[in-house]
């Protein structure tokens, strides 16, 4: 664990404290425990943070290559539909993943837990 980087475990979809076992059960489903290390996963929640930048990053380049080519080709609005909308949920699902990855590993780096001050 000497060389390992957590971010980069957690980006690839690794466990962060071993950077062997898959960090992920299903799509976006954490797993409860590494299957190599054994580490706890259990509590992990990485919230919508990785959402919003997804929603931030992905919709920037899109509407970016949107707003080109309507100043550029002056397509027909089906045009925009039929190839924006589509790249959207691709680049949108494509960064889902990964994000949610690194933002978990960023959590185990810096020991993040919630607090709870139960009464």
């Amino acid at each position: 664990m000497a060389g390992l980087n957590p971010l980069l475990a957690g980006l690839t979809g690794h466990c962060p404290h071993c950077g062997k076992g898959p960090l992920f059960a299903g799509f976006l489903k954490v797993a409860p425990a590494c299957s190599v290390c054994n580490y706890d996963l259990s509590k992990a929640d990485s919230g919508d943070g990785p959402a919003v930048f997804v929603i931030l990053i992905g919709g920037f380049f899109v509407a970016f290559a949107d707003l080109y080519t309507e100043i550029t080709l002056h397509p027909p609005i089906w045009v925009h539909l039929v190839v924006f909308l589509p790249l959207t949920i691709l680049v949108c699902g494509g960064l889902l993943r990964p994000m949610k990855g690194i933002m978990l590993a960023a959590q185990f780096m810096n020991k993040a837990s919630e607090s709870r001050h139960d009464s």
